[in-house]
């Protein structure tokens, strides 16, 4: 019997910004993602970052911040709570969304952020907590940490930017806007995926 083939995959950087820690105590303030590129089998196929993209900044679900984490995003938390999105809506927007891209690219999506731990744990809570449905599966995330340390040939804690090969990380500046970040982490994902290690004795 034939081996079966498995699906394209389409990844979707996505950044989020909190006011805390963990999901539930804390709140996802706002998030951002860009369709980073597709890969079928050994070919990857890379995306222009700023042509599909999704943001919102969220209402708070509930009362307790903390302050230095706030101030990491530079929003108005008192406006948020005025104007922010249901979260509820939100999710529902960016499920379609996701599932929308993922199917024009016909392929499955996988969200892949820097770290992905993060991000992942405050995304995929809030799918689950409002409207129980996550496009990307359980466990559909790529962690470009991960992904680095393997083809570079490092020790996890050894893979930070600061210590990264200049021509894989994007031009653009971090701002903890949430899709500025998105966008300039999908060039990081790009340039990962092609990148094909480094040379004998520089790892």
């Amino acid at each position: 019997m034939a081996a079966r083939t498995a699906r394209p995959s389409l990844y979707i950087s996505v950044d989020i910004e909190a006011d805390g820690p963990i999901p539930g105590p804390y709140s996802m303030i706002s998030f951002g993602a860009a369709v980073a590129g597709r890969q079928d089998g050994a070919s990857y196929t890379a995306a222009n970052p700023e042509q599909h993209t999704f943001y919102r900044e969220l209402r708070p679900i509930g009362d307790q911040y903390v302050p230095e984490a706030l101030a990491v995003s530079g929003l108005d938390r008192d406006r948020l709570v005025r104007e922010g999105a249901d979260p509820g809506a939100a999710m529902d927007a960016f499920r379609a969304w996701v599932r929308r891209v993922a199917a024009d690219a016909d392929a499955q999506p996988v969200m892949c952020g820097y770290p992905a731990s993060f991000d992942w744990t405050f995304l995929y809570w809030y799918l689950m907590r409002f409207g129980g449905d996550s496009p990307f599966g359980h466990s559909g995330c790529l962690d470009m940490k991960t992904l680095y340390a393997a083809k570079a040939r490092v020790p996890l804690r050894a893979a930070v930017k600061g210590r990264m090969p200049k021509e894989l990380l994007s031009r653009r500046r971090h701002t903890h806007h949430a899709l500025d970040d998105a966008i300039e982490q999908a060039e990081l994902m790009t340039n990962l995926m092609l990148w094909e290690g480094p040379a004998d004795g520089q790892g």
